[in-house]
């Protein structure tokens, strides 16, 4: 990633007031709002060319958004089936190869599922999957980070502490923390004082640069006993978004906080707008 010297809020995909709706007008709009990134979604497994990704890089720098990506949603690195492993590998290294066209700092995704297996051993499994997909991207001179995402639910790879220990354990990858998935996941996680146990143990095990240059999602969230049911808007739900806010701004966090309610815009620039008040 990219230095960055401060929070750059956006939405996750096109703003809901773009119109047309595409990726160029996008990033025209979220100027216009006042917002500083979008992150491109690839989740239904649909890629720009690459002449298209080369505009939207050249949009992005002439609106001076910034850009992440969220890979597909197709992805299991430890499916059953070896075809299907392949095809999930294939997609990251396309979601790295296309974000970074597309002037991309930094992908996103979903790792895979335990599928009632030993979790020690599925980590092992997609561990070495993703050192392989590293190993590729950089044989390809493609220079993005990969985030594995924090996930929603127990029954995929994704907790805090494992995408932590990927990050720890293999160069060239980060974490990608989703607060609200984090909350969904446990049932807690939601006070100042979880929410600054969580920096201080990224801190502890990636260092103080870890805290400036990462990657957020934050959106409101309704879960149940198995995690994450859905997304809501921040009004709607019970995530304690104000108090992540400060102490976000607390510890000097620097990096992306992508918006994924469904008020895209608008509960980005609530956050925003809160942050820049503390």
């Amino acid at each position: 990633m990219k230095a960055v010297d401060k929070l750059l809020f956006g939405t996750a995909g096109t703003p809901n007031s773009t119109k047309p709706r595409d990726s160029i007008t996008a990033l025209k709009r979220l100027k216009e709002l006042g917002l500083d990134s979008m992150e491109l979604e690839y989740v239904r497994g649909t890629f720009p060319g690459e002449q298209k990704a080369c505009e939207i890089a050249s949009a992005a720098k002439e609106n001076n958004i910034r850009l992440t990506v969220h890979g597909p949603y197709y992805i299991n690195l430890n499916s059953q089936e070896h075809e299907k492993v392949e095809a999930s590998r294939a997609r990251i290294i396309k979601t790295a190869k296309f974000g970074s066209l597309s002037g991309a700092e930094s992908i996103t995704f979903h790792p895979g599922f335990f599928h009632g297996q030993d979790t020690g051993e599925v980590y092992r499994r997609i561990h070495k999957e993703i050192e392989d997909i590293v190993k590729k991207v950089r044989q390809m001179n493609i220079d993005v980070d990969i985030r594995p995402e924090l996930t929603g639910s127990p029954a995929q790879l994704g907790s805090l502490e494992e995408i932590i220990s990927l990050s720890e354990e293999i160069d060239g990858v980060y974490p990608c923390i989703d607060w609200s998935h984090l909350h969904a996941r446990t049932g807690a996680n939601n006070t100042a004082k979880e929410f600054q146990s969580v920096l201080d143990f990224m801190k502890s095990k990636l260092g103080e640069q870890s805290l400036k240059s990462i990657h957020m999602h934050i959106s409101g969230i309704e879960y149940g006993s198995k995690g994450e049911k859905k997304h809501l808007n921040l009004d709607e739900s019970d995530f304690n978004y104000k108090d992540l806010m400060h102490v976000l701004k607390d510890n000097g966090v620097f990096g992306f906080v992508v918006c994924e309610s469904p008020s895209l815009e608008d509960d980005a620039l609530i956050l925003k707008e809160y942050y820049e008040k503390i």
